[in-house]
């Protein structure tokens, strides 16, 4: 475990798995920098995340160019 992660979500071992399914072209800086911060490059790239508030919000910020599941 590494200082990035939560106790409880690393207790649990619950993750999330985001899919980049839209380009980011044309969006907001900050929604760009934000699918990076997610670990999504390219459309159709996965990324298996720790299930933690902080990523939750991530993940809502920029809905509507990923995919959850």
């Amino acid at each position: 475990m590494n200082a990035n992660t939560s106790p409880a979500a690393a207790a649990e071992g619950k993750t999330v798995t985001v899919t980049l399914v839209k380009s980011v072209a044309g969006t907001k800086a900050s929604h760009r920098a934000t699918v990076l911060g997610l670990g999504l490059g390219r459309i159709n790239s996965r990324s298996v995340l720790e299930d933690t508030p902080a990523v939750r919000g991530m993940i809502n910020k920029v809905a509507y160019l990923i995919r959850v599941g």
